[in-house]
């Protein structure tokens, strides 16, 4: 446990799963304690948390994780990240577009409308969205409306 400007932090390693937990007060032997889960639109992903907290804290298996991100997904992520470091050392798309994609891209002007540079630079757009927040809409399912 940590204290913090906002109350204490904590981390519970349990089997191979990590919950992180916060409260108000520190944490004291014996206990009982409950977990406030505001009615919002995150209600489902922290109800399904805290149920896998109980169930570790009970010495059961924790289930499943809420959401899981595919291999295919994992990887995107990854290279825009990659990207996004390439682009802010200067790198031009062609060179991020080699970096990325291990395939010499011909440095003449048929370069400027070649596939992976055009790929390079909708992974790096997609890196700069992530690294300016929208890393938090990964912490949930797509809805299928949008």
């Amino acid at each position: 446990m940590r204290r913090a400007a906002d109350g204490w932090h904590g981390v519970l390693d349990i089997g191979s799963v990590e919950h992180r937990i916060w409260s108000k007060e520190p944490l004291a032997a014996g206990a009982y304690y409950s977990a406030e889960l505001p009615l919002d639109g995150d209600f489902e992903p922290r109800a399904h948390a805290a149920r896998r907290l109980w169930r570790a804290m009970n010495g059961r298996a924790a289930g499943p994780a809420f959401y899981q991100l595919s291999k295919q997904r994992r990887e995107r992520l990854s290279s825009a990240l990659r990207a996004v470091d390439g682009h802010s050392a200067g790198g031009t798309y062609c060179n991020i577009a080699n970096a990325l994609f291990a395939k010499k891209l011909v440095l003449n002007r048929a370069s400027k409308t070649h596939d992976l540079r055009s790929r390079a630079i909708r992974l790096v757009q997609s890196g700069l969205a992530l690294v300016r927040g929208s890393y938090r809409k990964l912490l949930r399912p797509r809805r299928r409306d949008q």
